[in-house]
This record gives structure tokens, C-alpha cells and sequence, in this order.
């Protein structure tokens, strides 16, 4: 049994009291604290929803940056004489379901395989998916069979641009031009969100050039 307590008002009447909290009262307080925990709880979901997109997102642009800078370095060691057998240094405009995707093939030194290496780079469907394939092999022994390495899978677009001049051209042939160009500019492009995002960079050959 609660204890009862009394005291006296600023009119002189006295007022009971009791001791804790009434049915009502607790119920009011249940209900805030459900209030404020859903809050919380939504807050967080969100925010842990969030973070999961940003992560993806940079895990995808994080993925590109690479390919274009192994790309980069390769070109940089690219090797090509018109009059050395083998040596190509060719860039090829292609589409795939309405999709830029350039064939990109080189003769370069690797240190993946010993001498030289003749590599390509392509975008090509792979699990019905545009991906970003790259094939290695020796230039006087092309593998045909060989189906590639999947570097990036879902894949806006793929293109490599060739510097003539003031202009940027998707094909070059360096068998007929007898030269390499001396800029290219290398464009992986994928969906984030909704948004189409580049991932571009333009590299130089060093061939003939001194390093």
C-alpha cells in the first residue's frame, strides 16, 4: 500500500500525494521510448543503407582506376617497328548492344611473360554482361581460343581515342600510318546510381622517346 503524504498549498489547503507513477503514465513513457527507438532505428537503417551504396560505388571506380593504370604502364612500355614481325599498335571502334567498345592490341614488354608480349583489350559479353576482357599472349603465337580475363563486369562503355592532330579518332592502325600516335586517351565508363561516370585518362608511348 502506498503512503500517502500531504502538504499545504499557498491557499493553506491540503493536497495528498502518492508515491510512483500511475498506469496512465507508464503507458505515455512506453510509448515515447517506441517513438524515439523506431527513430533511431530507421536513422541507422538509412545511414547503414547509405554507406553500403558509397562503398559499392567507390569499390566500382577503385576497380577502373586500376585497369587504366595498368593499361597505362603496359603503353608506356609498348614496343612497335614496322619492320619487326609481329609488333602491332592498333585501335579498333566497335559497339555491343549500342555500347562504345573499343579493341585495343599492342605488342609491349610484360613482365608477365618473358620477351615480348602481344596484349589486347576489349569489351566483349561475358554471363550475358558487358565486361572488360584482356588477353596476353606471345605476338608470333596469338592464341585464338583463348577467351580472356574478365577485369570489370557491367560496363557502360570501353574506348580508347587516338590524338590526330587537334582531333580524337577511335581507329589507328599503325601498319598504315607507320607511326604511333602520340597521345591516346583511355575511357572506362560505368553506371553509379543511376549516373553514367567516366574514369579517364590520357597516356603517351615512349616509344622512340627517351625514358
Amino acid at each position: 500500500m502506498q503512503n500517502e503524504k500531504c502538504k499545504l498549498n499557498n491557499f493553506g489547503i491540503f493536497n495528498s500525494r502518492r508515491d510512483g507513477f500511475t498506469l496512465i503514465e507508464v503507458l505515455v513513457a512506453f510509448s515515447i521510448l517506441s517513438i524515439i527507438l523506431v527513430a533511431v532505428y530507421s536513422t541507422f537503417f538509412l545511414s547503414r543503407k547509405a554507406m553500403d551504396g558509397v562503398d559499392d560505388s567507390i569499390i566500382r571506380l577503385q576497380e577502373c582506376r586500376m585497369i587504366v593504370d595498368v593499361m597505362r604502364r603496359e603503353i608506356e612500355a609498348a614496343v612497335y617497328n614496322e619492320s619487326s614481325k609481329g609488333a602491332v599498335f592498333k585501335v579498333e571502334d566497335r559497339d555491343i548492344y549500342g555500347k562504345q567498345a573499343s579493341r585495343f592490341t599492342f605488342t609491349c614488354l610484360s613482365p608477365l611473360t618473358p620477351g615480348l608480349s602481344l596484349i589486347s583489350y576489349s569489351m566483349e559479353e561475358r554471363d550475358g554482361k558487358p565486361a572488360i576482357l584482356k588477353r596476353i599472349s606471345a605476338p608470333y603465337k596469338p592464341d585464338s581460343k583463348d577467351k580472356g580475363t574478365a577485369l570489370a563486369d557491367d560496363i557502360e562503355a570501353f574506348t580508347v581515342e587516338v590524338k590526330n592532330g587537334n582531333q580524337w579518332i577511335k581507329t589507328w592502325d599503325a601498319l598504315d600510318t607507320k607511326k604511333v600516335p602520340e597521345e591516346l586517351r583511355i575511357t572506362i565508363t560505368v553506371l553509379l546510381k543511376g549516373r553514367r561516370v567516366p574514369v579517364s585518362e590520357i597516356v603517351t608511348p615512349r616509344i622512340g622517346k627517351a625514358l
